[in-house]
């Protein structure tokens, strides 16, 4: 299982020279590439990594873009690569057109393959630096790996960091279990189980908001291209970087719990890039990070041969009573808890959860699709279709 490890980096004054001369070729051979490809995407032709890597060569001879030749050729290379793949993910649907990189807003980093560094002993070089850098082994690599290729970035906030991506041989399938759980996301209670936890939501953006506030109002009053301002955006990234960072490490706990639990997560398959759009939920969407967890969740069940199942969004798991199975005609978001005419009384998150689950399971053992049918296979509604007359 490939599995890469993260370190903060402390690199020399050299070193972060060299690196930021390197994440700035890689964005100008990236942009020039992308952009290339554009120009013959109007004419109707198709461009490859080949013809781009080509390009690159040609680029490289020129007397204006001749400071390609001062950084190594691996990264450039590599950001030719993550653009083919860009394209392919475009062409296959699974993505958007690739954007330009900007110097501002996109993220820094330049990717390194073996060819390009030197492991040996626990000491890490990069092409073109005569040192080894200088790195925070927080946790040790697994013994006796090599790294395949290794990703140095700094974020907004000026954090360095290396990311070396190897072969771990300790990412084993845990025993299996024959514990089930349905998982309901929610915005009062992060995380509501089909066995009746709820998890509370820490709302991390909330406990730093004045402190964000205040830096934004410090970087609005600053000379746009001042010394000033560079420093009040740093500070607007180190609270955003503070609030991110308590997100992810509540999320990698919360998930690492439920994959090591249970052998079977039932979860809602919700479109949160289309829940976002609610004015008065997007913080606070945004703030729960449902997508982010829902990713945790499905790799990590991967790696620990788990099973995730999602259920179809659509599917009316609050208002259904888990008991009886009578839907309600409405379920307001505002109740929060109800009776049914069995006599049941439901807990709104907790009877969701159960639903999802029940459902869940059914359509991993039947094969089933989860999506209730709203209309038959011919395209008339189910309620209106009409007995086909018989021939006389």
């Amino acid at each position: 299982m490939k599995r890469a490890f993260k370190y903060r980096l402390r690199p020399t004054d050299a070193q972060a020279a060299e690196l930021s001369r390197t994440f700035g070729c890689v964005r100008k051979v990236y942009n020039l590439a992308l952009a290339a490809r554009t120009e013959a995407w109007t004419r109707q032709e198709r461009v490859n990594y080949n013809a781009t890597s080509a390009m690159l060569t040609a680029w490289k001879r020129t007397e204006e873009l001749a400071y390609l030749n001062e950084v190594s050729s691996v990264p450039l290379q590599q950001a030719l690569r993550h653009l083919q793949t860009a394209f392919a993910n475009f062409f296959g649907k699974r993505a958007r057109y690739p954007r330009f990189k900007s110097r501002k807003t996109s993220r820094k980093s330049a990717e390194y393959t073996t060819s390009a560094f030197r492991f040996r002993g626990g000491d890490l070089t990069l092409a073109k630096m005569a040192e080894p850098l200088d790195i925070v082994w927080s946790r040790p690599l697994p013994e006796g790996v090599t790294p395949s290729t290794v990703t140095v970035s700094q974020d907004a906030a000026g954090r360095w960091s290396v990311s070396l991506l190897v072969e771990d041989p300790t990412v084993e399938p845990l025993p299996a279990t024959g514990a089930t759980v349905g998982v309901d996301v929610g915005l009062d209670h992060l995380l509501t189980l089909s066995t009746g936890e709820k998890v509370a939501n820490p709302r991390h953006e909330r406990r730093d908001r004045a402190r964000l506030a205040k830096a934004q109002r410090q970087l609005s009053r600053k000379e746009k291209g001042s010394a000033n301002r560079d420093k009040a955006r740093r500070e607007v990234a180190r609270v955003h970087a503070r609030i991110a960072d308590r997100r992810r490490d509540h999320l990698h706990q919360l998930t690492t719990r439920l994959v090591r639990e249970n052998q079977t997560i039932v979860i809602e398959d919700l479109t949160v890039r289309n829940m976002v759009k609610n004015r008065r939920l997007a913080r606070a969407i945004s703030d729960a990070a449902w997508s982010q967890f829902r990713s945790m969740l499905e790799y990590k069940a991967r790696w620990y041969g788990r099973e995730v199942i999602a259920v179809d969004r659509w599917f009316p798991s609050s208002g259904l009573c888990s008991t009886c199975g009578a839907l309600q005609a409405r379920m307001p978001l505002n109740v929060r808890t109800w009776t049914c005419a069995c006599g049941a009384t439901h807990d709104r998150d907790v009877n969701a959860a159960r639903n999802l689950l029940a459902v869940g399971l059914t359509a991993s053992v039947c094969g089933a699709g989860v999506r209730p049918q709203r209309r038959t296979p011919g395209g008339r509604s189910a309620t209106k279709q009409k007995t086909p007359r018989r021939e006389p």
